[in-house]
Formats: C-alpha cells, structure tokens, sequence
C-alpha cells in the first residue's frame, strides 16, 4: 500500500490506485510505501482528549496501515523521521548504507532474515 498525501502534485498519479489497502484475506506480508508522505499530514486533525485509542486511530488518514513490525532505512539513516509515529512506536530498525536508487532486492531478503532472527517483545 502507498500512503502519503495524494493530492498533491507531488504525487506521483500512478501510484494512486495503491492508496487504498487490498484484502488479504488474512494472511499474507504487507509492505507499505510512503511517498509524499509526513507525520503532519498523517496527525491533521487528530482530536484525542476523552476517545479511546480505536477512535484515535480511526482519525489516522494511515489508519488502513497496521502496527509496523520492521522499518528498513537506507542511505545510513538511524531515525524514526517522522515516520508513522503511532504505527511504528515498537518497531525494529535495518539499516542498509546504499541509497534508495541503488537498493536492491537482497537487500530487502537480508532485513527479512534479521527481523526473523530478532527478539520481539512490543516494548514488554
């Protein structure tokens, strides 16, 4: 799923049909993309005083994107930037030293082969 603020031109259109979450039926791994994405559009308009944490992530304009298990940050970075503050409050980082336009698909295997090997515990 692509999230990020879809009217904007910054957006690019053929990634629209992408921003709404497909059935999984249950099962299967989701990955989300975010493009033009920042944590103020995401929070605009959250009102949280006497609502239940369901109510408050039901404002969420991400609130199709579940708890994020595994965050893969290129180019070196070691920051959270933002990036789906509610959903990736126990999230476990990678990070791979090469740029976004050099990533490559084994670099997405080898963050999978690390998570498996990690010890979640969600913040416990």
């Amino acid at each position: 799923m692509v999230a990020g603020d879809s009217r904007s031109v910054c957006f690019p259109p053929q990634l629209r049909e992408y921003t709404t979450r497909k059935d999984l039926n249950g099962g299967g791994l989701r990955v989300n993309f975010l493009v033009n994405y920042g944590w103020e559009w995401d929070l605009a308009g959250l009102q949280a005083p006497g609502k239940s944490r369901e109510q408050i992530r039901q404002q969420l304009r991400t609130r199709d994107i579940s708890r994020v298990d595994l965050v893969i940050r290129w180019g070196g970075m070691r920051r959270l930037s933002g990036f789906l503050p509610v959903q990736a409050v126990y999230a476990d980082f990678y990070v791979v030293e090469r740029l976004w336009p050099d990533f490559q698909p084994e670099d997405f295997a080898r963050a999978l082969e690390w998570y498996a090997r990690q010890d979640v515990t969600l913040g416990g």
